[in-house]
C-alpha cells in the first residue's frame, strides 16, 4: 500500500481568531508556483455575520504566498461576495495559471438555504494575484469544484468539475472549449448539456459513493496525474469515509483513464484531520510536482490547510504495474427500449429481465411480462441493430401451462419468470423460474426447435421442473456446450451460485439437480447479500465470461458484475472485477416496481461488442454495451 506522507509542518495554514474573515476556518488550499513564488488560494470562513435577514458563517477566498511551499505569509482576502450570484459565499477555489493569467474557479452561493438552484461555479481572473480583474458566473446549472488543465490540449481548454453535485446522482465530468470566455457563455453550456453523458469520467465505483474534483491535473511524461476526493458510503447509513485517491489520464485525451490507484493515498488519522468544523475529512484541492515528488495540499476536517507528499517514481510505477481500471458498460441513450403496453393485459404492468440470442444477424429477445394481477408470462421482440425494436409480439409467446406455475393466490405473484436461453445443436433450451405463489420458486425447463423459434412458431416442449421440491431455487442457465463430456447447469440456492453436471437434458419430473459444486465467491462490499447468474456464460479465448447480479447487504441495490471461469473447470474463478460494470443510476433503474435494480438475463456478442439486455427497476428493458476485448482486458488485470 502506498500513501502520502504528511508534512511535519502540518497544518500549514490555520484560522486566525484576530482576523474576522478567517477567524473560524481556513482549508482546501489550491496552489500554483510562478517565478519561485508559491501562490495559494484557500477557503476562509468567518464567525457569524448578517446578510440581509440571514445569519451565517461567510466563506470567502483567502490568499497567501510562500518561498518554500510550506511556510505561508502575507495573508489577505482575495475574493469576497460582490455579485448577486455569490452573495452568500465563495467556497473552495482551484487555481491554474494559463496564458499568463491566473484562473480561479470557486463555488458561488446565491441564496439560503443552500440548494441545487443556488450552488454554481464562478470564476475570477487575475494578472498578478494582487487584484481581481474579472469575475463571471460560469455554470447556469448546479455544479461545484471546477478545475482547469494548465495547458491547452489539442488546442482546446479543458476543465473538470462535479456536475449536479446537489442533484443526485452527481457525476465527475469534463468540458472542452476553444476560448476561456466560452465557459461563461450560456450558449456553450446549453450545447454541452445536450450531450453531457458523453463527458462522464467513470471513477465512481459504487453509486452509494461520492466523488469530487480535487487538485488541478499535473502533466507528466506518462500522462496527467489527477488527485481527487473519494467518499465511500456517502449516501447510506454506514460511516462516510473521506479519502484522497489518484488517477492517470491519457496525455492527449483528457478524461481517458490509463491508470488508477485502487486504494486510498490518505485517510483521516491525525487530530487536525479528525477534529474540526466537519470531523474526519481529508480533501485534496491543490498539487505540485517538483524535485521528484508530488506535493498534495488538502483540507483537514474543513478547518486547516495541510500537505502530503509521495515520491513520483513510486506513484507512477504503481500506475504502470497495476492500472486498476474497472470497465463499465455504456448505456444506450435511447433507453428504455421496451416498456409496458396498457392495451395488452398480459404486459400492462411491466416488461423486464430479458434473455437474448443472436441468430441469422438478428437479435431475439424473450422478456418477462407482468399483468396488473401480477401474473408473469413472456413476450418476444426482435432487433436488427441491437437497439431499435423492429418487431414485437402482441400475445405472450410463453405462459403458465402447468399446476406448478398456475396462480394459487388471487393478485399474488405467479407464473413464468426470468427466462435464460441457450442454443445446443438444433434446439433452444429455456430455463426459467416457475412459481405458483404458494410453494417455493423452482427451476423450470422447456425447449423449442431453432427453426420454429426463428419462424415465431412457439411450439415449446412441455415444461418440467428440474430443481428439487421444497428448495428455493432460481436464476438457472445451461452452458452452450458440454464441459468434460457433461452438460453444465448453474442455478442459485441460498444466495449462492451452485453448479450441476448432467449427462442428459431430458429430465422426467422426478430427477432433480443435486448441487455438486458452487462458485466460491468471497464477500465483496457490493454483494454481501446474495448473487446469481445473469445469463448463460459466453465462451472466450480467456475462459468462460460470466456476468452475474449481486445484491448489497448495505443498500439492497442490484448490481452487475463480471468474472472469468476456467474453461475446463467452471467452478474455478480465473479473474473477477472488484467493482460492478453496471449499477442502478438512471431514473428507469432506480424507480419502478422494485427500486434500484439492473437485472440482465442474457447478452450477445455482435461486431466485437458485448450487448447486454437488462431489466430496470422490474419495470422496463434497457440495453448497455462494451467492447468485448475491453472487458476481457479489464478482467485479466484481476486474475486470482
Amino acid at each position: 500500500m502506498i500513501t502520502l506522507h504528511r508534512d511535519r509542518h502540518n497544518p500549514l495554514i490555520s484560522p486566525d481568531p484576530a482576523v474576522p474573515w478567517e477567524s473560524y476556518a481556513t482549508f482546501n488550499g489550491s496552489i500554483v508556483k510562478s517565478d519561485d513564488i508559491y501562490h495559494m488560494v484557500y477557503r476562509a470562513v468567518s464567525n457569524n455575520v448578517h446578510v440581509n435577514s440571514s445569519t451565517l458563517q461567510m466563506s470567502t477566498v483567502g490568499y497567501a504566498k510562500s518561498t518554500d511551499g510550506f511556510i505561508f505569509n502575507d495573508h489577505r482576502q482575495l475574493i469576497a461576495p460582490k455579485e448577486p450570484w455569490e452573495l452568500y459565499g465563495c467556497e473552495d477555489p482551484r487555481i491554474t495559471k494559463i496564458d499568463d493569467m491566473y484562473v480561479i474557479f470557486y463555488t458561488a452561493l446565491s441564496a439560503v438555504p443552500f440548494g441545487p438552484d443556488n450552488i454554481k461555479v464562478a470564476v475570477a481572473l487575475s494578472k498578478d494575484m494582487k487584484s481581481i480583474d474579472e469575475r463571471h458566473l460560469v455554470t447556469p446549472f448546479n455544479a461545484k469544484a471546477m478545475t482547469l488543465f494548465p495547458k491547452k490540449i489539442n488546442n482546446r481548454y479543458v476543465v473538470l468539475f462535479t456536475y449536479h453535485t446537489d442533484l443526485q446522482p452527481s457525476y465527475l465530468v469534463k468540458a472542452e472549449c476553444q476560448s476561456l470566455s466560452d465557459l461563461w457563455d450560456t450558449r456553450f453550456w446549453a450545447s454541452w448539456e445536450s450531450h453531457w453523458a458523453d463527458n462522464i469520467i467513470p471513477l465512481k465505483r459504487l453509486n452509494r459513493d461520492f466523488i469530487e474534483v480535487g487538485a488541478p491535473p499535473i502533466e507528466t511524461e506518462n500522462g496527467w496525474v489527477f488527485f481527487y476526493s473519494y467518499v465511500r458510503n456517502y449516501f447510506v447509513g454506514e460511516p462516510r469515509t473521506f479519502t484522497i485517491e489518484a488517477v492517470l489520464f491519457d496525455k492527449d485525451h483528457p478524461g481517458k483513464i490509463i491508470g488508477r490507484i485502487n486504494e486510498p493515498l490518505l485517510e483521516p488519522l491525525e487530530s487536525y484531520e479528525k477534529e474540526g468544523m466537519v470531523s474526519n475529512i481529508v480533501f485534496p484541492s491543490g498539487a505540485l510536482r517538483e524535485n521528484g515528488a508530488f506535493h498534495v495540499y488538502y483540507g483537514g476536517a474543513d478547518s486547516v490547510v495541510c500537505r502530503g507528499t509521495i515520491h513520483e517514481d513510486i506513484l507512477m510505477q504503481r500506475f504502470i504495474d497495476k492500472p486498476s481500471i474497472t470497465p463499465r458498460l455504456e448505456r444506450y441513450e435511447g433507453n428504455p427500449i421496451l416498456g409496458s403496453r396498457k392495451e395488452h393485459t398480459w404486459e400492462s404492468q411491466a416488461v423486464f429481465n430479458p434473455a437474448s440470442l443472436y441468430i441469422d444477424n438478428k437479435i431475439h429477445i424473450i422478456y418477462r411480462a407482468m399483468s396488473d394481477d401480477n401474473t408473469s408470462t413472456m413476450g418476444y421482440a426482435r432487433s436488427l441493430d441491437g437497439f431499435t425494436i423492429d418487431s414485437r409480439s402482441i400475445q405472450p409467446v410463453f405462459m403458465p401451462r402447468f399446476e406448478f406455475e398456475d396462480k394459487k393466490v388471487s393478485g399474488g405473484n405467479s407464473g413464468c419468470e426470468d427466462g435464460r436461453l441457450t442454443i445446443i445443436d438444433d434446439k433452444i433450451y429455456m430455463t426459467y423460474t416457475a412459481y405458483d405463489g404458494v410453494h417455493v420458486p423452482r427451476v423450470g425447463l422447456s425447449s423449442i426447435l431453432v427453426e420454429d423459434f426463428i419462424a415465431e412458431r412457439w411450439n415449446w416442449s412441455e415444461s418440467v421442473l428440474i430443481s428439487p421440491p421444497g428448495v428455493d431455487d432460481k436464476d438457472a442457465c445451461i452452458f452452450p456446450e458440454k464441459v468434460n463430456g457433461k452438460y453444465v447447469i448453474f442455478h442459485r440456492i441460498d444466495g449462492v451460485i451452485v453448479i450441476d453436471y448432467v449427462d442428459s437434458l431430458e429430465f422426467n419430473g422426478s430427477t432433480w439437480l443435486r448441487t455438486l459444486e458452487y462458485i466460491n465467491l468471497t464477500e465483496e462490499i457490493w454483494h454481501g447479500l446474495k448473487i446469481g447468474i445473469a445469463g448463460p456464460p459466453i465462451k472466450t479465448p480467456e475462459g468462460w465470461l460470466l456476468l452475474y447480479h449481486a445484491i448489497s447487504s448495505v443498500d439492497k441495490n442490484y448490481r452487475l458484475g463480471a468474472m472469468l471461469l476456467e474453461q475446463d473447470k467452471p467452478s474455478v474463478i480465473k479473474a473477477i472485477l472488484p467493482y460492478p460494470i453496471l449499477e442502478p443510476e438512471r431514473d428507469y433503474e432506480t424507480k419502478g416496481i422494485v427500486n434500484n435494480v439492473v437485472f440482465p438475463c442474457g447478452a450477445v456478442v455482435k461486431d466485437d461488442y458485448l450487448i447486454v439486455y437488462y431489466g430496470g427497476a422490474d419495470k422496463v428493458v434497457g440495453v448497455a454495451t462494451i467492447l468485448l476485448q475491453e472487458l476481457l482486458d479489464g478482467l485479466l488485470l484481476y486474475k486470482r
